[in-house]
C-alpha cells in the first residue's frame, strides 16, 4: 500500500482525483442517482491505484456526495439542493442546481460574482465547467469580475476541528492546503482565458476578512444571490496519507441554498434581499477585509 501511495504521488493524486469527480458530479456527468465508474475503471482512467479511489471514494462518501454498497457501486445520492421562487426555477420538475445558474451568469456578456465562502473548493469547480463552454465557443463573455471573501488564515476557526488535540494541526493545515490550491486555481483559469484572447478583460480579486463564515454567499450579475448556512457536523476527514480522523467540520454541500432574484420592484422580498446581501458583502469587502 505504502509503495502504491508513493507511485500515485501521494496526496497529489488523491486531490486530482477527488476535485474530478466533484466537479463531474456538481457540472451533472454524474447526476444524483447515478453510479460512478467501478473503482477498476476509475484506476485506469486517472492512471491511480485502486488504493487511490478507495481513499477517494471513501471521502467523498463521507461528504455527503455518495453512498457505497457491497456488490452494487458508488451511487451519487446528493447534490446541492436550492429552494428558489423564481418562475422558471418552480417550472422546473427536477428542480434546481448550482450549476445553471453560474451557467447562465457566464451567458451575459459582463459576468460579476461576489462569494463569501469557507473554501473556494465548490466554486472551483464550477468556474472550470464554464472556461471550458467559453474554450468551446459556446459563450462569449467579454470581461469577469470575480471578488471573492475567504477567513483570513490567521484567525482560528472553530471548524474544521479535530475532536483531540494531536490532530488539530494536521486538519489546520488541510483547510489551507485546500483553500490554497483552489484559489491558485481559480486565478490560473481566468487569467488564462484572458492570456488566450478568449475574454478580453479578466478581474480576480481574493480578500481575507476577519470573520468565521456562518454562511455561504453567491451574488450573481448584481441581480440574484444564493445564500445558505453552513451546518455544523461530526464526521470522519480522510487526511491525504490515507489517515482518518473524527473532526467537527461542515459541508457545503449540505446545506440548503436559497435563490433571490431583483425584479422591477424595489421592495418586494427578492429586491430587498439582494440589494441587502450585496450592501453587506460591499461593506466587508471595503472596510474589513485585506
Amino acid at each position: 500500500m505504502g509503495e502504491e501511495r508513493v507511485i500515485d504521488g501521494g496526496g497529489r493524486e488523491f486531490r486530482r482525483v477527488s476535485d474530478e469527480l466533484r466537479a463531474r458530479m456538481a457540472g451533472g456527468t454524474y447526476p444524483v442517482r447515478s453510479f460512478l465508474p467501478s473503482q477498476r475503471d476509475l484506476a485506469e482512467e486517472f492512471g491511480v491505484s485502486r488504493d487511490t479511489v478507495q481513499r477517494v471514494l471513501r471521502e467523498l462518501s463521507n461528504e455527503g456526495w455518495t453512498e457505497s454498497r457491497q456488490g452494487s457501486g458508488t451511487r451519487v445520492i446528493k447534490n446541492q439542493r436550492i429552494l428558489s421562487s423564481a418562475a422558471k426555477a418552480t417550472r422546473s420538475p427536477r428542480g434546481v442546481t448550482l450549476g445553471p445558474l453560474i451557467s447562465e451568469a457566464f451567458e451575459q456578456p459582463e459576468v460579476r460574482l461576489d462569494v463569501y465562502t469557507l473554501t473556494s473548493e465548490s466554486l472551483d469547480a464550477h468556474i472550470r465547467l464554464q472556461a471550458e463552454r467559453i474554450r468551446g465557443g459556446f459563450i462569449r463573455p467579454r470581461s469577469i469580475v470575480l471578488r471573492m471573501l475567504l477567513p483570513a488564515t490567521s484567525l482560528p476557526l472553530p471548524y474544521p476541528r479535530a475532536m483531540d488535540d494531536e490532530n488539530a494541526p494536521r486538519l489546520r493545515d488541510r483547510l489551507l492546503a485546500i483553500t490554497e490550491r483552489h484559489t491558485d486555481s481559480l486565478r490560473s483559469v481566468l487569467r488564462d482565458l484572458r492570456t488566450e484572447q478568449l475574454v478580453p478583460a479578466v478581474d480576480v480579486q481574493i480578500r481575507h476578512a476577519p470573520l468565521t463564515p456562518a454562511f455561504k454567499l453567491y451574488v450573481l450579475n448584481g441581480t440574484e444571490v444564493l445564500f445558505g448556512p453552513y451546518e455544523v457536523i461530526e464526521r470522519p476527514v480522510v487526511l491525504e496519507t490515507g489517515d482518518e480522523i473524527r473532526a467537527l467540520d461542515v459541508l457545503g454541500l449540505g446545506s440548503t441554498l436559497t435563490h433571490h432574484v431583483r425584479d422591477a420592484n424595489a421592495d418586494s422580498p427578492g429586491s430587498v434581499f439582494v440589494t441587502s446581501m450585496q450592501s453587506w458583502f460591499e461593506s466587508v469587502w471595503v472596510l474589513l477585509s485585506e
